[in-house]
């Protein structure tokens, strides 16, 4: 677990409005975040999600407008 200094900004009652971290453990968490975001994303993917290779080359035809060469 991460050992994350903070200071805590409070209202005049009492209740924790902000929080102020140093830069380099929000980059930390930043990159916590985005790799269990990422993580999820490959779980949810679908082995039927794939395209094979004449399939690929129509979608990407068919969204571009521009003939793919094979």
């Amino acid at each position: 677990m991460l050992n994350i200094k903070k200071q805590n900004i409070i209202d005049e009652d009492n209740n924790i409005t902000s929080v102020i971290i140093n830069y380099n453990d929000y980059l930390k968490l930043e990159e916590i975040i985005e790799n269990y975001c990422l993580s999820r994303l490959i779980d949810e993917v679908n082995q039927d999600d794939y395209l094979d290779k004449d399939e690929a080359i129509k979608y990407y035809q068919n969204l571009i407008g521009v003939e793919i060469g094979s």
